[in-house]
């Protein structure tokens, strides 16, 4: 399985961006795929995935109701739809997979993904 994530940039407080990740390699039923991220100095953080068993798309406190997280199933892309960023949404962006099924209480466990993507830069200037 590989990872090719695209869209990070430099935005201003209250812009828009939108990421994708675009998967390759084997097929997997029961998947968990999404985004997480890191800033500097601190530890990557849970920011919003979809998990197959339940067709349920789970986001952090931090940004529900600003990042939207969509499916291409076609295509076995996802993408995140960053609205009204803010400044403390810059941070490396960081795909995730795993290949099979999870409880819900460990989605936002970073140890519980296979595979992660090479990462993308999200700037937000003040």
């Amino acid at each position: 399985v590989q990872l090719q994530a695209s869209g990070g940039g430099l935005v201003q407080a209250g812009g828009s961006l939108k990421l994708s990740c675009a998967k390759s390699g084997r097929t997997f039923s029961n998947y968990v795929m999404g985004w997480f991220r890191q800033a500097p100095g601190k530890e990557r953080e849970f920011v919003s995935v979809f998990r197959w068993t339940d067709g349920d798309t789970y986001y952090s406190d931090s940004v529900r109701g600003r990042f939207t997280l969509s499916r291409d199933i076609g295509r076995n892309t996802v993408y995140l739809q960053m609205n009204s960023l803010k400044p403390e949404d810059t941070a490396v962006y960081y795909c995730v997979f795993r290949a099979n099924r999870v409880v819900a209480t460990a989605l936002r466990i970073p140890s519980q993904y296979d595979y992660w993507g090479q990462g993308t830069q999200v700037t937000v200037s003040s």
